[in-house]
């Protein structure tokens, strides 16, 4: 006779089979399992660095440069929220300068570089809500401002910006202290690709190693190097952080990490000289110059 298993369901009494509550194996399914654990996995997220070490080349102290850098032919830009300081490569002395206003039109000035013979800086209104930007140019020999362009509303606060290939590339980023928009943090931060409209036509996410480096911060310096790869800084971290576009998904691909004799914000590569890149080191309010080594033909 079969077994009985006895329950009370809704007030009635009801008999079903004792073995109608067992579940049989599903060999199928079983053999699947195994043979998907046994398949290769992606390496631990880690900021390997591969022992690379830029040099220092030397320092300067100009005044109000606390954001980030520019660097052309024969000067440097030292950036300020509202202040661009134009001084000299060789001997470091102040040509020109411009100084804004305190609690005027430009809120937190982050990135620059020298873009079709302008200079360009990444504006944003940091850390106010809701998060919007622009881009701000200015006249390399004068350092007047001479054009604005309004990014408005974006997906993030603005801190660098680049124009490669025909298109725009930058970095709109989060935070997890202040200035970011409720229900997001750093992991949010993204590089965009837009058109010269500034529509967006991709983006990508950092790696998880590289966002955990920026603490409470976020992506604060980014440029493409010579080698065709994404260099970019946190906010804080003496470390320089080396990517890639990805083949497959939405997340950069990681390198390696070199690290440098700057902090993280904003920072600019001397195009008039061989992997040299200009940042700051904000605490102390110096700009420093330092030669980034090539990265080994297996990394590339």
């Amino acid at each position: 006779m079969k077994s009985f298993a006895r329950c009370v369901l809704f007030g009635f009494v009801a008999f079903v089979p004792g073995h109608a509550a067992e579940k049989s194996a599903d060999p199928v399914r079983e053999a699947t399992r195994v043979w998907l654990a046994s398949l290769p996995a992606a390496l631990k997220a880690e900021l390997t660095h591969h022992g690379l070490v830029a040099e220092e080349v030397r320092r300067w102290k100009p005044r109000g440069a606390n954001q980030g850098v520019a660097v052309d032919g024969k000067h440097f830009y030292g950036i300020g929220n509202y202040v661009v300081g134009k001084y000299d490569k060789v001997t470091g002395e102040r040509v020109a300068e411009w100084v804004g206003l305190r609690g005027g039109a430009t809120v937190h000035l982050n990135g620059g570089l020298i873009q079709d013979g302008q200079l360009v800086l990444a504006h944003s209104n940091f850390p106010q809500l809701p998060m919007a930007s622009s881009l701000e140019y200015f006249d390399p020999a004068s350092v007047r401002p001479v054009k604005s362009v309004s990014l408005g509303i974006r997906h993030g606060s603005l801190t660098w910006a680049e124009k490669k290939d025909g298109f725009w590339w930058a970095c709109f980023a989060h935070y997890n202290d202040q200035g970011t928009a409720p229900g997001t943090d750093n992991r949010s931060t993204m590089v965009g690709k837009f058109d010269e409209n500034w529509q967006l036509l991709e983006s990508w996410l950092f790696p998880p190693q590289v966002v955990a480096s920026w603490g409470k911060s976020s992506c604060s310096g980014g440029s493409w190097g010579d080698d065709g790869l994404l260099y970019t800084t946190g906010h804080d971290a003496s470390e320089l952080y080396v990517l890639r576009l990805p083949k497959m998904g939405v997340t950069l691909e990681y390198v390696t990490m070199i690290k440098v004799p700057f902090e993280g914000q904003s920072w600019a590569w001397d195009r008039t000289d061989r992997r040299v890149i200009y940042g700051i080191i904000r605490r102390t309010g110096e700009v420093v110059v330092a030669k980034i080594p090539e990265l080994p033909a297996v990394l590339r």
